[in-house]
């Protein structure tokens, strides 16, 4: 057993069964098998996330969709594989959105979700805008949001016909986020960037 993230060796790569094994405190995502830290989010990322999720609330509540928010374990499975030797992708997004209930277990998600917003922080833009770009356009998430603290704005892509993102304008402080799937889903990003 895993107890230490001494224990893990960073040029391995794991698979979702491994992670299970795991019995650590730090927080860790698999991206198509190798290990990526995570740090703890600031204050002013989870106060963005808090009034993200509160403002999608006021639509999805009462619909079929769910909302999720770190930590929650989404395992994006290449092709069909579901067995837990098979998935090598974990992701911990900052807030998801899931429409399908079969997608849902005692686990968190299997599946791509419906929506993926993650929140960039100093340490992680990298990441989110080159490896989970590439993993969420592979694996079928219908619309990703990146939020940029700095700049205050929050770009969208959504999954073309040929499954890959496109991007769309750039959504500023002081205006409404209008999603492209959801079209009645309108955030006042003014109550978002306090």
């Amino acid at each position: 057993m895993i107890t230490s993230i001494e224990q893990l060796d960073f040029s391995k790569r794991y698979s979702y069964a491994d992670y299970l094994k795991w019995q650590i405190s730090e927080r860790l995502e698999l991206i198509k098998g190798y290990i990526m830290r995570m740090s703890a989010p600031s204050r002013e990322h989870q106060k963005i996330s808090w009034n993200l999720e509160r403002e999608m609330d006021k639509y999805f509540y009462g619909t079929p969709c769910e909302i999720y928010h770190a930590p929650f374990d989404v395992r994006l499975p290449r092709f069909d594989e579901k067995n837990d030797k098979e998935v090598y992708t974990v992701v911990q997004p900052d807030i998801c959105v899931v429409c399908d209930e079969a997608k849902l277990d005692k686990r968190g998600c299997i599946g791509a979700p419906d929506l993926i917003v993650e929140i960039l922080s100093p340490g992680n833009t990298k990441k989110e805008m080159k490896e989970k770009f590439e993993i969420y356009e592979e694996t079928g998430v219908r619309e990703y949001w990146m939020v940029d603290i700095a700049d205050k704005i929050v770009l969208v892509y959504t999954l073309d016909q040929q499954g890959k993102f496109i991007g769309h304008r750039p959504f500023i402080e002081d205006e409404t986020l209008y999603s492209i799937i959801f079209p009645e889903l309108a955030i006042d990003l003014t109550r978002v960037f306090v």
